[in-house]
């Protein structure tokens, strides 16, 4: 395999196939990625090591996703919070995002990510960092608090079926299933 200078053994090759949507050549193209980011004189260990939240956003992937932050951090399994995120973390994430993700696992996902203060649901302050990630932090971009609050209510008003001015998991999953590209659109690639 040369270059990268790490090997993932075969018996934990077929485990990530078993437990993941990843073939072996995508769990295969992680490694060498997940390796690539660490000193060469780590990537022997890159399997017992974690990466900082601010070394993943260096991949492409995730520093172009307005969510990579959010995405490290609901991926990561670190005691402490800050996003770090271990091989097998790498793997989940991958997984999730891949094609072969079902739309129930991919929603499942999307609503953590989107669930800003990881209270379970989503409330006008989730929505309105929601808004502010996908158009971004300029001041030509930036909705008016006006527009912002006319926003945040048609969406509560679609979306909020038990009309608790929040959406929970399950009313999120029924706005995401009337969407058929949202499967195909909730991906990453390497």
């Amino acid at each position: 395999m040369g270059g990268s200078g790490s090997h993932l053994p075969r018996d934990l090759l077929s485990e990530y196939q078993e437990l993941t949507f990843l073939s072996k050549q995508e769990i295969l193209l992680a490694h060498r990625r997940f390796s690539e980011l660490l000193p060469k004189e780590e990537r022997e260990r890159a399997l017992l090591t974690r990466l900082p939240r601010s070394k993943m956003l260096m991949l492409p992937e995730l520093r172009a996703n307005p969510f990579g932050h959010r995405i490290c951090r609901v991926f990561s399994t670190a005691a402490d919070g800050g996003g770090s995120l271990s091989f097998e973390d790498f793997l989940d994430m991958l997984s999730v995002f891949s094609d072969a993700a079902s739309p129930e696992i991919k929603s499942h996902y999307a609503f953590r990510i989107f669930d800003f203060d990881d209270d379970g649901t989503l409330d006008k302050k989730d929505l309105e960092n929601l808004v502010n990630c996908l158009t971004g932090e300029g001041e030509q971009s930036r909705l008016s608090p006006v527009e912002m609050d006319q926003l945040i209510q048609n969406i509560l008003e679609e979306s909020d079926i038990d009309k608790d001015g929040t959406i929970n998991l399950s009313e999120f999953q029924h706005i995401i299933s009337r969407s058929p590209d949202f499967p195909s659109s909730f991906k990453i690639v390497l």
